[in-house]
């Protein structure tokens, strides 16, 4: 869960969906890192790749717009 990406897009957009991930629907060696955390938050990119996973929505703006991307919700 500790790993680097580049978050540039080859497409030029600069908007990310962040969404809210329930922990129960991961991986078991992503369950086993995030403690008793019930929900993680995922940036996704325009085609729907998974950017990044952070344990709270404030952190994955905040990721997004240090990258220089425009996070926006996804419901």
């Amino acid at each position: 869960m500790d790993a680097k990406y580049e978050f540039g897009t080859a497409d030029g957009n600069r908007i990310v969906y962040v969404r809210p991930v329930d922990v129960d629907d991961l991986p078991d060696e992503v369950k086993e890192q995030v403690g008793g955390a019930k929900t993680l938050y995922a940036v996704h990119d325009a085609n729907g790749q998974q950017l990044a996973l952070v344990k709270d929505r404030r952190l994955a703006f905040v990721l997004a717009r240090q990258n220089d991307l425009s996070p926006v919700t996804v419901h």
